[in-house]
């Protein structure tokens, strides 16, 4: 009789178990006024997550997204603490400002939610240290979404990296950008965000700038450079009065180097990377091709299949972290120790556009 208990008791349990994982991840939003928050909506969160709540103080922008998506008013909540204590999600995803991150994790960390950022984690090494310890003091995951960790051809070349092809890294190239915000057509909110020096923390620097930070401390399993150089310019002061809109960045390693050019002065959109090594190279121009080249053979171009679930976008991510279905790497380019790393690196950049010097790490 007890044997039979145990064992209808473990099938309840295990079949409890099953049934959370596969019921979709109860997120709240904070804040609309980012350009990627229509992701939520649009249909890349799949099935994966369901949206519970979304707090915005901006009545416009509530009554454009309720009419864009069709969305339920009673979704909508005008103080964070009200949305968080009333619908209880399991994780919050920030569409803001990224100077208002800081703000989003700590009203969740105390009560356990899950936080998810986009890029870059925090404009200020101060506000990303303050992140990463709710996040430890509280037990929860704070995830940093960018774009690139979807690519295929970026996962590849690390891939080779990693098992020796490439011998070790001596430089690389990341170059991100587009025609510019404003030349694009990004909403009236989301143009104020980016072109206020303390909502942003600079323009392309940041903007796009923070893609080649994150993936060069990514591919340096977390290690800090020893020097940051920076050089900026604003091309178009008619449209950018306030903020760069062409950034260079040059990161020093004891025995690599790493060129980052983030521009708002591109003639179309770009995200690639070149990858050097003593042995080989791996050059990814866009998330599904690769150009690669080991030490005697010739170069082969490789089309890949976009990246499996859940790694085909971010909200399945943060589905499979907080569920415990999967558990990243210690330096995954979602992480903490990536992310801050990359915040110092930015930080560091924006002293040393202000200075025209080079600003040495030493912690």
């Amino acid at each position: 009789m007890m044997r039979n208990f145990a064992l209808i008791l473990l099938i309840h349990v295990l079949f409890g178990l099953c049934a959370h994982a596969q019921t979709p991840l109860r997120m709240a939003v904070a804040g609309l006024t980012h350009g990627h928050v229509d992701w939520v909506f649009n249909g890349m969160a799949k099935d994966d997550v369901e949206v519970v709540g979304i707090y915005e103080t901006n009545a416009e922008l509530v009554d454009r997204y309720a009419q864009r998506y069709s969305l339920d008013r009673s979704l909508f909540y005008s103080d964070l603490g009200q949305m968080l204590a009333q619908v209880k999600p399991e994780a919050v995803a920030a569409f803001g400002a990224i100077s208002e991150h800081v703000g989003v994790v700590r009203a969740c960390a105390p009560l356990g939610v899950h936080v998810m950022v986009e890029k870059p984690l925090a404009t200020t090494v101060a506000d990303a240290e303050e992140i990463e310890a709710l996040a430890t003091a509280h037990g929860i995951h704070v995830l940093t979404n960018f774009e690139t960790s979807w690519y295929a051809s970026n996962e590849q070349a690390k891939a080779l990296l990693d098992e020796g092809q490439l011998g070790e890294i001596r430089k690389v190239l990341v170059n991100d950008g587009h025609e510019g915000p404003k030349e694009i057509g990004v909403s009236p909110e989301f143009l104020e965000i980016l072109t206020d020096p303390e909502k942003n923390g600079a323009g392309a620097l940041v903007d796009f700038g923070c893609y080649g930070a994150n993936l060069m401390t990514w591919l340096m399993q977390g290690e800090r450079p020893l020097s940051v150089t920076a050089v900026v310019q604003r091309n178009k002061p008619h449209i950018y009065r306030e903020v760069d809109d062409e950034a260079t960045l040059i990161l020093q390693y004891p025995r690599a180097q790493c060129v980052i050019q983030g521009s708002w002065n591109w003639p179309f959109s770009r995200k690639d990377m070149e990858l050097y090594g003593t042995q080989g190279y791996a050059i990814a121009p866009d998330a599904g091709t690769l150009r690669q080249r080991v030490r005697g053979g010739q170069e082969e171009e490789r089309r890949l299949a976009p990246r499996v679930a859940p790694f085909d976008n971010p909200f399945s991510v943060l589905a499979a972290v907080v569920r415990g279905r999967l558990v990243l790497d210690e330096f995954d380019q979602y992480g903490l120790r990536v992310n801050v790393v990359a915040v110092e690196i930015l930080d560091a950049a924006m002293r040393s556009a202000a200075t025209g010097e080079t600003v040495w790490l030493t912690r």
